[in-house]
């Protein structure tokens, strides 16, 4: 369907503008339920409701490498100094000295995998 624009008031087109929010929330509200559904029916099908699986904690997962300014990715850390969080290691590269000083002591990368 097409309208032209250019033939209409500011009046027309705000009541254009305004029908179609109106269609655009309706049709959100649609999909909503769809969704909505959809997960019911999935949870159902492994034998629980909805509501038992709204307090379950969503897996923590490791970040996403993220794009440098060359356009390569950046390698997504895979291990984290135990005493000081803000510390990581990608596992290329040489071994910071945090990673040697707990390898020393008798760790293992293992152990301060993400």
């Amino acid at each position: 369907m097409k309208f032209n624009l250019k033939g209409m008031s500011r009046k027309e087109l705000e009541k254009l503008k305004a029908d179609v929010e109106k269609a655009l929330e309706k049709v959100g509200d649609e999909e909503k339920r769809a969704a909505l559904q959809a997960a019911e029916k999935a949870a159902k099908s492994f034998g629980y409701s909805l509501d038992e699986l709204s307090d379950v904690k969503p897996v923590k997962r490791a970040p996403k490498a993220a794009k440098s300014s060359d356009g390569r990715a950046k390698v997504a850390p895979k291990y984290r100094n135990p005493d000081d969080a803000n510390m990581t290691w990608t596992g290329r590269g040489r071994k910071p000295k945090w990673v040697e000083a707990h390898l020393e002591k008798g760790g293992t990368l293992e152990q301060i995998a993400i």
